[in-house]
């Protein structure tokens, strides 16, 4: 199977880049629910709707939910991408009708999606809400959890661009988690299922993203919703979608997030999740925080009268202004930068820096400047 034209041929092409809110995905579902699929599940803190959307008659089921931090919103496309495909009447579409029941909460914050926030109006992480539930969608999750009774769930998140697989100096373009139950990150035989099921998804996407596969951290958090759901006796598997190489928007990482579904899909229901891959799944790197979006390097200053050379970063920072998301770089760290990378490297070749301002770099300044006085940066970049 080609899942790369897989994907192409259900991409949903009404949605794109970073911002994803309610009004976008609204029209997709009164066209998708032709069968009475769709319910409102529930409302928000600024009493916006919170829907699933269930499809399928099969015996294993998947409950799914993104945009729990409402400024992640990769997953989120990549949902209504197969929800395209489920809706497809192809031959794939109708095995997995038959094999899976899946219940779909596209976007469980709306409130955090419309203001580009992780948290919600209360400013309440949901992710740290699994205990008290004293949050709305914290509380429709579990009920949804609860009712629906999951043999797996799918926690869908984005990670941030700072992450790369280990020190190889690559991006964790995906970083997959199977949540501990307790504080001994034991094995169990949810939590197994889980890991194996990761292996599995990671086996396929080497094949697309050789070395751009990353494994989250597994420390014991009761108050996360994956870690609570893993301690009550579900399997749960944790997305983070990332970064891959100048793709900002996310229409790439999109993509590879598709696939890790239908290739997930294909273990489940060829039951392969019961066959031990631990050793497989340790094997995926750790995530480490070694990237940042620009790196300058060998870059002379004169600072106070004395050049010396230095490096340093700068990091793009997300701003809404009127419904799009723009990118400003400003400039977070100055000095020695030997274990880091860049999305974006400049080697200054002791090349002399200055600005408006000055003739060395400043912590949260704007990433303008120009080298040799005839080498201008904007915005981090070379123009």
């Amino acid at each position: 199977m080609d899942l790369e034209q897989l994907f192409d041929q259900n991409k949903e092409p009404s949605l794109s880049g970073r911002y994803i809110t309610l009004e976008l995905i609204e029209p997709l579902f009164n066209k998708l629910n032709v069968n009475n699929e769709l319910e409102i599940i529930g409302k928000s803190v600024l009493d916006k709707p919170i829907y699933k959307y269930q499809i399928g008659i099969g015996k294993i089921k998947i409950l799914l939910w993104s945009q729990m931090h409402g400024n992640e919103s990769t997953t989120t496309k990549a949902l209504f991408d197969f929800i395209n495909l489920l809706n497809s009447d192809s031959d794939l579409a109708r095995k997995l009708l038959n094999a899976f029941t899946f219940y779909c909460i596209p976007m469980l914050n709306p409130d955090g999606a419309k203001l580009y926030t992780r948290e919600n109006a209360n400013k309440v992480d949901l992710n740290r809400d699994s205990q008290d539930l004293s949050q709305p969608e914290s509380r429709i999750l579990r009920a949804a959890f609860e009712n629906f009774k999951p043999d797996f769930c799918y926690n869908l998140h984005d990670q941030r661009t700072i992450f790369g697989v280990g020190s190889t100096g690559k991006p964790a373009t995906i970083s997959f988690l199977a949540p501990a139950y307790n504080e001994s990150r034991e094995i169990n035989e949810s939590r197994g299922k889980a890991i194996n099921l990761i292996a599995g998804m990671n086996d396929v996407l080497q094949y697309y993203i050789p070395g751009q596969i990353g494994r989250f951290d597994d420390s014991f958090n009761i108050n996360c919703v994956g870690d609570t759901f893993q301690n009550l006796g579900v399997p749960t598997v944790l997305f983070e979608a990332g970064h891959f190489q100048d793709d900002y928007s996310r229409e790439e990482t999109r993509k590879y997030i598709f696939i890790a579904f239908v290739s997930s899909f294909e273990i489940l229901n060829e039951n392969d999740v019961v066959v031990n891959k631990y050793d497989k799944y340790l094997s995926i790197p750790q995530n480490k925080v070694l990237f940042y979006d620009f790196l300058y390097k060998n870059i002379k200053i004169n600072y106070d009268g004395i050049e010396i050379m230095t490096n340093f970063a700068a990091q793009y920072n997300e701003q809404l202004v009127e419904n799009q998301i723009i990118f400003n770089a400003y400039i977070v760290k100055i000095g020695e930068l030997d274990d880091y990378f860049g999305h974006y490297e400049y080697d200054g070749n002791q090349a002399l820096y200055h600005d408006r301002n000055g003739d060395y770099p400043k912590l949260n300044q704007k990433a303008d400047f120009y080298i040799d006085n005839n080498l201008k940066f904007v915005n981090g970049l070379l123009v």
